[in-house]
């Protein structure tokens, strides 16, 4: 393993026996980025800032690991000489994950992990998304596995259909797909976050989501919150999400769906401060008391 993707145990946790419940697995994968750099740094960057995060989780009432065993696995090795072969060694690598029997957190890297994932995946899924963008473009500067259409590509992956919040930044023939593409489910930014109905859009968004039938799969693009909570996410845009809708989405998802994986994406490392990977951590942390409280 290259040393600059070495790291610790997620949540500082020690290495415990016996088989994991949850795994928490690294794609440190950037091919695609369209702004900022430093992705394939963000998920060492953003275990190193877990070893920070409190352990004990108000939903559990006790600290992780909760009686489970949490494993931090190592990272994905990085191969293949293509995108392409990049990404089917991506969907080798959550193949492998799916089918040791725990639940996978995956920790990116570009948004263009999820199409890999889900190469990987043993179920077709639907997809609850946080994030910016819609990410349903055709193509991106020519590339059509860029980390802007990672939604289009994971829908011809395979995937049910999406609901997507706090979409902010679009363009015609995203706004088009949203309007006219059934499996498309979308909730703007400027709408749950209004002043004035945003409390109702927002309990719109929940109690769609907890109506989801059959597999899930949560992804949650960091750059859906707000931008001065992650301002070193690859692209950061104003007007997003509080950590305290992000929470509620998985608490709410976890808690009416079935979900099978997750994966937290588009982490960069911030070099002033943490906040950018600390947030992901609290995050990546928040979906694994989740899942622990889905299992009693």
């Amino acid at each position: 393993m290259d040393d600059q993707f070495a790291e610790g145990n997620f949540l500082g946790l020690p290495d415990l026996e016996g088989d994991a419940d949850i795994i928490v697995a690294s794609i440190p994968y950037e091919l695609t980025t369209s702004y900022g750099q430093g992705t394939a740094q963000g998920p060492s960057a953003c275990i190193e800032a877990s070893g920070q995060v409190e352990l004990f989780d108000e939903l559990l009432g006790e600290e992780l690991p909760a009686g489970k065993v949490i494993r931090t696995i190592e990272p994905w090795n990085g191969e293949g000489d293509t995108l392409q072969q990049q990404l089917d060694g991506i969907g080798q690598y959550a193949a492998e994950q799916y089918a040791s029997g725990a639940f996978p957190v995956f920790l990116g890297g570009e948004h263009g992990i999820l199409p890999g994932i889900l190469r990987g995946s043993p179920q077709k899924v639907t997809l609850i998304q946080i994030d910016a963008h819609a990410d349903l473009r055709d193509e991106l500067d020519g590339e059509p596995y860029s980390h802007a259409c990672a939604i289009s590509r994971s829908l011809d992956e395979g995937a049910i259909a999406v609901h997507q919040v706090g979409i902010r930044a679009y363009c015609r023939q995203e706004a088009e797909m949203i309007d006219s593409d059934s499996r498309v489910n979308t909730w703007f930014a400027r709408d749950v976050m209004s002043p004035c109905s945003g409390a109702k859009a927002w309990s719109e968004w929940l109690d769609s989501i907890s109506q989801i039938q059959g597999p899930v799969h949560l992804t949650i693009d960091i750059d859906g919150l707000d931008g001065s909570l992650v301002p070193a996410t690859g692209t950061p845009v104003p007007g997003g999400l509080s950590f305290w809708h992000v929470v509620q989405t998985i608490e709410t998802a976890f808690e009416h769906c079935d979900i099978i994986s997750a994966d937290v994406n588009e982490i960069v490392p911030e070099e002033e401060t943490p906040l950018t990977q600390f947030t992901a951590a609290m995050i990546a942390t928040k979906i694994v008391a989740a899942r622990i409280a889905n299992m009693r």
